[in-house]
């Protein structure tokens, strides 16, 4: 996506807490010879108190909050994928005045099921046990995920990148936000949220996306202004699964541009 949006937008990718290479800075026997985090806002150092995870999406858009804050970067649009889209709706209604817009890929909910969860959260931890630094050392383990939760397979070099994520991801942090990502009382809490956003809010859906289907995304983008306003604030790209900017980048990358330079 970089590639193609720089050309006339700045981006900024980064990691999550625990994830890539953003995990290292909270292992203890890392020296930090300066500070790297400014104060937090009263309101942030207060929400931080009330007993949050430290790996909610609330958590986690608090991170995108500080890093904001020491890089000065004082207007953005957001743009998340998946989880990473409800990460952006938490910061977008944290920092109303920063964040200028978000773009959710394959990214919706607002609907407990609770079996389906149940399961979901149980297959997940035990996924989560087996991650042997090996396995990224496997003949052709990569071609498993280069067809994993896709509509078209991609090419090698993504899969590869996908199968060193998973294996790198910190064993807490990966388990810390499966878990707190898919509570009842987290994924109950996404409609209301939504509604509150005053920016504008946009999704793109995956047509034969299996992990997050459109009708999800459909009720979550049902639940802001824009649905409303301008008819619908979803936008369905055909023959597309879970990782849209992967499957069709140069799709995506022509709708960010559109919606964000638009406004």
């Amino acid at each position: 996506m970089i590639s193609r949006l720089s050309v006339d937008l700045q981006c900024l990718s980064y990691d999550l807490r625990g994830f890539g290479e953003s995990q290292l800075v909270f292992k203890s026997h890392v020296h930090q010879a300066t500070p790297v985090l400014t104060p937090l806002s009263s309101e942030i150092q207060e929400s931080r108190s009330t007993g949050d995870s430290q790996y909610s999406p609330l958590a986690y858009a608090q991170d995108l909050g500080i890093l904001l804050q020491q890089m000065n970067i004082s207007s953005a649009w957001l743009i998340g994928h998946s989880l990473g889209g409800t990460i952006a709706l938490w910061a977008a209604s944290q920092l109303p005045e920063v964040i200028q817009g978000v773009i959710c890929i394959n990214s919706g909910g607002g609907i407990y099921l609770k079996e389906a969860f149940e399961q979901f959260r149980t297959a997940g931890q035990k996924f989560l046990q087996v991650r042997p630094r090996w396995l990224s050392q496997v003949p052709l383990i990569d071609l498993l995920f280069t067809r994993a939760s896709v509509a078209r397979p991609l090419e090698r070099y993504w899969a590869r990148q996908r199968v060193i994520d998973f294996v790198v991801a910190d064993p807490e942090a990966a388990l810390g936000t499966l878990l707190d990502s898919t509570t009842e009382e987290e994924v109950n809490r996404l409609p209301q949220l939504v509604s509150q956003i005053k920016q504008p809010v946009y999704f793109l859906a995956g047509a034969d996306d299996k992990v997050m289907e459109p009708k999800y995304v459909r009720h979550l983008a049902s639940f802001h202004r824009l649905f409303q306003y301008i008819g619908d604030n979803v936008i369905e790209i055909p023959d597309c699964g879970h990782l849209a900017m992967l499957e069709q980048p140069d799709t995506v990358a022509e709708l960010i541009r559109s919606i964000v330079i638009g406004h």
